[in-house]
């Protein structure tokens, strides 16, 4: 979100522009890197527009069974759903490569999104991988919390049960909730980075 020198704009161009990823791994308490993605839509969508508001990018692929226990469950909806009551704005991506696990073009994705009732503002589709290797996103779920400075306030698992099993949803303290609850009640986030968990990305290459 977020970014007005021109430091920054000159470092969003470069991951616009580029294949290659910037310096991984993204840190968290500082300035998270701005990005333009196409929506499943045809949407051009840029990070830096949701400057005021809190952010948080899910890393997805519809094949991966990690991200099957979080939808079929009903517990990503969920998240979703009061994250957005909060005025969160949820960037959902697919990093995806043509010919991997997970890659879709737009009309397949529409139609997921349906199916699953995703309830994400946007989905978004980085099929060259720029802008997951940028945030160094290694699994499907990754999560990722922007605050409304543009801080990376949160980055990691949905939860703290890194199974496939939905079972243990129930008992798992869900990190992305938490975390928001605090950023909303002024308070310092308690959990603000933790082992993500899931398949891993399926970048080209």
């Amino acid at each position: 979100m977020f970014y007005k020198s021109t430091l920054s704009a000159l470092a969003t161009i470069v991951l616009i522009s580029s294949a290659t990823p910037l310096a991984a791994a993204q840190k968290t308490g500082a300035i998270a890197q701005d990005f333009k993605l196409t929506d499943i839509y045809g949407k051009t969508v840029q990070l830096s527009s949701f400057r005021g508001k809190t952010v948080v990018m899910e890393w997805h692929n519809p094949g991966c069974p990690f991200v099957v226990k979080h939808y079929d469950s009903g517990n990503m909806q969920k998240t979703q759903i009061a994250a957005r009551k909060q005025g969160v704005v949820w960037l959902t991506i697919n990093s995806g490569a043509p010919g991997k696990q997970g890659y879709m073009k737009g009309p397949a994705a529409q139609k997921l999104v349906k199916q699953q009732r995703l309830n994400a503002d946007h989905y978004l589709l980085d099929v060259k991988g720029v802008v997951g290797k940028a945030y160094a996103a290694k699994t499907t779920p990754h999560m990722y919390i922007i605050d409304a400075t543009g801080k990376l306030v949160y980055q990691g698992g949905i939860d703290s049960k890194p199974t496939a099993n939905p079972a243990d949803i129930k008992s798992a303290r869900n990190h992305v909730t938490a975390a928001l609850n605090e950023l909303k009640a002024g308070k310092t986030i308690s959990v603000a980075q933790s082992r993500p968990y899931g398949c891993s990305v399926k970048y080209a290459g």
